[in-house]
């Protein structure tokens, strides 16, 4: 098992941004990626059917044959962490969740910005977050629609995304947020144009390298850390597979062969 493969997915390419975090800490890994793009953004679905997404998908990776399983997701991990485990108690799952914890050590102004999907901001485990890690601090969430489908597109830099990034962190500053808060797994391949936009004493913060760690931590516990060679990712996605490879290249994967995944 330890040469077996690790399955991540997400609603889209947001997950990316996780993978590149777990290809960096564990580069002997085989790593399973799948982009749900057919149905983004999760972020305005129920969760039901983000429930029952997050079922088909796990269930295809068990078929691969994967040893652990991460939810490259806010939204889904939401929605579906608590199913999934229930589900497969032998197998390690790993979510994600909002750093409020770290945001709340960090920040010096005692304000702290969040950005992030509508699912996720109006969920009971946010709120379980800002309970236990941010009674001390002041939060400013702001839901960024828009955001998920652009970076979706390939686009990091265009003046309607500047213009909406804008729109969004504007209230942030405004509230004195010295602290913002990456909410989803699509928004780190906005820092560079994220850190053009904010004064420079604004910290940006994500969880995408925290998961990683958590990830080895698990697989260690369970003697399931691969040896040997640097290995390359598998992709699938449930929308066009050539829009997906296309992507690729732009937020930092090395281009390959992308299948469909068309449950």
């Amino acid at each position: 098992m330890r040469e077996a493969p690790i399955a991540v997915f997400d609603s889209g390419v947001g997950g990316l941004s996780v993978l590149a975090e777990i290809q960096h800490l564990l580069p002997n890994e085989s790593l399973l990626y799948l982009g749900d793009c057919g149905h983004i953004p999760y972020g305005e679905k129920t969760p039901e059917f983000i429930r029952q997404r997050c079922s088909v998908m796990a269930g295809f990776f068990r078929e691969q044959g994967a040893k652990a399983l991460v939810i490259a997701c806010n939204t889904a991990t939401v929605a579906g962490v608590a199913e999934l485990r229930r589900d497969f108690p032998d197998w390690p799952i790993v979510g994600m969740e909002p750093a409020v914890k770290p945001a709340a050590a960090a920040t010096r102004s005692g304000v702290v910005g969040v950005l992030a999907t509508t699912g996720t901001l109006q969920s009971a485990k946010f709120a379980a977050l800002l309970d236990r890690f941010a009674t001390d601090i002041r939060v400013i969430t702001q839901p960024c629609p828009g955001l998920v489908e652009l970076i979706e597109s390939g686009d990091l830099h265009s003046a309607e995304l500047r213009e909406l990034l804008h729109r969004y962190v504007e209230p942030l500053l405004g509230a004195g947020c010295d602290t913002i808060i990456l909410g989803c797994t699509h928004y780190p391949f906005l820092k560079p144009l994220l850190k053009t936009m904010l004064p420079a004493d604004i910290s940006l913060i994500d969880t995408g390298a925290a998961v990683a760690r958590q990830l080895q931590r698990l697989l260690a516990e369970r003697d399931l850390l691969a040896e040997g060679p640097s290995r390359c990712a598998k992709f699938w996605t449930s929308a066009d597979p050539q829009a997906l490879k296309n992507i690729l290249p732009l937020l930092g994967q090395t281009p390959g062969d992308v299948q469909s995944f068309a449950m």
